[in-house]
């Protein structure tokens, strides 16, 4: 069997001492840079030159072969225009998730098919195990504050096969000591934050520049409809969302609703937000492969959220979780994540 393995190098601490145990535990490794949005020559390194610097200095270290890749096509049509539609269809999308399994996956694989490697290998924090049912899934890291499982739910089968996830049972601090160990400039480099081609977080202007729809203004309107005041855009809110709404009512409200065919964002209070039923489709069976009606899971609506008592059920693409206590502020385009202890059973899109 072939021990050749490609593996994505961000130039962060992660992936390039996820490099290096796969070094030493043998396998044959390439390491890869993806080109995935910032305008200008790959030769000129202008995708972020210090993540190309960083990265391939480690890869001089490890004695790596390394490479640049440009997947900017693939990113654009997967990721970014996924992501514009969302907004302007009133959702709020995950890019990570789907960059994760048509990029960091899909993309990455085909390239290291190319390169006759067998194996993808990445940075997350994240374990995968061979089930007793015969399925692959994704284990929760041994690092409860840097686990990455729920943005990993949309991998298939395939792909988890073919997957090693060297850090999955690691502390973070672990991760930077062997970073130091090894003489790694980034043992101390600190973490990604945000997305990661909009690093300045201004969503709306982002749709605004790359996009050639206009977001129209709209009213601002109660539950029962009355008219609050003028928004600038269903682009540029989410569920949830408290600040920058522009609208004066003498109390903090938030946004509870988002009605893409009238052009309305519904305001309401802190406790509409609250529902004990989230409904998701596009449905991506992982640890398990269908759900019997009325079986108990914990479920994930967010990054951020803590694992909640669930009941699901499944019905024409359909997945319907009751969750035992409400949770908050559950927005159509996230995901909605099923897990069977520690094991991604099942993931979807919440509508």
């Amino acid at each position: 069997m072939g021990k050749k393995v490609i593996i994505g190098m961000s130039g962060g601490v992660d992936s390039s001492v996820s490099a290096y145990l796969l070094k030493k535990a043998g396998y044959d490794v390439i390491g890869v840079t993806m080109h995935t949005w910032q305008d200008g020559n790959i030769k000129d390194k202008m995708i972020n030159p210090l993540c190309v610097e960083d990265a391939m200095a480690v890869a001089k270290i490890l004695d790596i072969p390394y490479y640049v890749v440009d997947f900017r096509k693939q990113f654009k049509c997967n990721v970014v225009d996924y992501f514009i539609n969302d907004y302007f269809d009133g959702l709020t999308p995950n890019p990570c998730n789907t960059c994760n399994r048509t990029i960091k996956w899909e993309a990455l694989m085909g390239k290291g098919e190319e390169l006759g490697a067998q194996y993808i290998a990445t940075g997350h924090y994240a374990k995968i195990e061979l089930r007793d049912n015969g399925r692959y899934a994704i284990k929760c890291a041994s690092s409860e504050g840097k686990d990455q499982t729920y943005a990993l739910y949309n991998l298939t089968q395939d792909q988890l096969s073919k997957t090693i996830m060297p850090i999955g049972q690691y502390q973070k601090e672990e991760i930077r000591k062997i970073a130091r160990e090894i003489g790694l400039n980034v043992a101390d480099k600190a973490d990604s934050q945000d997305i990661c081609f909009i690093p300045d977080g201004d969503y709306g202007s982002f749709i605004k520049a790359h996009s050639d729809k206009i977001a129209k203004e709209g009213n601002f309107v109660d539950k029962e409809g009355n008219v609050l005041g003028r928004h600038k855009g269903i682009i540029h809110y989410t569920i949830g969302q408290r600040k920058g709404l522009g609208i004066a009512l003498g109390h903090p409200v938030f946004v509870t609703g988002i009605d893409k065919k009238k052009n309305q964002i519904i305001i309401g209070e802190n406790e509409d937000l609250f529902v004990t039923k989230v409904r998701a489709c596009n449905i991506n069976f992982m640890g398990v492969d269908s759900i019997e009606d009325g079986k108990r899971f914990l479920g994930k609506i967010r990054y951020s959220h803590k694992k909640s008592q669930c009941t699901a059920f499944y019905k024409d693409g359909i997945l319907t979780c009751e969750f035992d206590e409400p949770v908050r502020a559950a927005t159509p385009g996230q995901a909605l994540v099923l897990y069977d202890g520690e094991y991604v059973a099942c993931g979807g899109t919440i509508l």
